[in-house]
């Protein structure tokens, strides 16, 4: 008995010893591989998706599937892929909603942190807070002014809960400053609002308010990450206007079960980093407003975790509900 445990152990030694691919068996020949896009197809991270897809179908010789599964900001999808078979086929991409969710939603079918392994940080994009052409508002500074003079600054949002009505509210506790949150069911009805002159601030993502912008309809007063955005380069950011440490970014990542083996999540990521670098699916994705990010699975990680943390406290401190 003795001799069969350590030659167990001695095999079970060699085995750990192999390297990666070698521990991957079949993947990713067994079956096709789902991109499961938690929101509806047509928005920015359904595109993300289409747009790696056939590149990864191209770089793994197996057939890589977009399946849309949408509802509850993203949790229905994220939630079907966390608990489904942890085997590699499966993998979930998702929004900057997926930071804020575990916080505005008490019965959130999965722990964020725990059930779910971060393979790429897709990329990131600034939203964009912005007036109407004719507005008083000529620049960000107008703005600060009249919202610490009381003056009853309004702002629309894409909802309740959302990244930009969080943003918002982060900035009005750290400055002091009183604006009045008007949400909108969804990015189409507030910029239709917006360009009417019927909200006199809007801040939603480049994607859905650069066109606005280019066809002379809105003015943009700040991006909210701490750097410029490449799209909108005239543009100053929050933390240029006397906010130093604000940055509010929106971004896209790809998620596995954290039950998935970590040499299957180590490839995927491989894969993902390779298509990125690709001109063509580099090009095509930066037209969508995003900042290219990639890098290892703990670099996702180390974001997704601390987008979680900051805006769980913003939506504690301001008692945000969901719509």
């Amino acid at each position: 008995m003795t001799r069969r445990r350590i030659v167990l152990a001695l095999a079970l030694a060699a085995c750990a010893a192999l390297p990666a691919h070698a521990q991957l068996g079949d993947w990713p020949k067994k079956q096709p591989i789902r991109l499961v896009v938690v929101f509806p197809p047509g928005g920015s991270v359904d595109q993300v998706a289409r747009i790696l897809a056939p590149q990864l179908t191209q770089q793994l010789g197996q057939t890589v599937l977009v399946e849309n599964k949408a509802g509850a900001s993203g949790s229905i999808g994220t939630a079907q892929v966390a608990h489904g078979p942890a085997d590699g086929y499966s993998f979930a991409v998702v929004f900057d909603t997926h930071g804020v969710n575990q916080a505005l939603m008490p019965n959130l079918p999965y722990d964020t942190k725990k059930d779910l392994a971060p393979v790429i940080l897709v990329g990131t994009s600034p939203m964009v807070i912005a007036t109407p052409a004719n507005s008083e508002y000529k620049t960000f500074a107008d703005v600060i002014a009249a919202a610490k003079a009381k003056k009853n600054v309004s702002f629309g949002t894409v909802g309740s809960g959302s990244l930009g009505h969080l943003a918002m509210a982060l900035l009005a506790r750290d400055g002091g400053l009183e604006m009045t949150h008007v949400p909108y069911k969804g990015g189409g009805p507030l910029m239709q609002d917006a360009v009417a002159g019927h909200v006199p601030l809007s801040i939603a993502s480049v994607f859905v308010t650069k066109p606005h912008i280019e066809s002379k309809r809105l003015r943009p007063l700040a991006v909210t990450t701490s750097k410029r955005s490449p799209e909108l380069p005239d543009v100053p950011t929050v933390a240029e206007s006397g906010y130093p440490a604000f940055d509010a970014p929106t971004w896209w990542a790809i998620l596995a079960s954290a039950r998935t083996p970590p040499e299957i999540v180590k490839r995927m990521n491989e894969e993902l980093n390779k298509a990125l670098k690709v001109p063509e699916i580099a090009t095509r994705l930066e037209q969508q407003g995003i900042t290219l990010v990639g890098g290892p699975p703990d670099t996702a990680r180390l974001f997704i975790d601390k987008q979680v943390d900051v805006w769980t406290r913003v939506v504690r401190d301001n008692n945000i509900k969901p719509e």
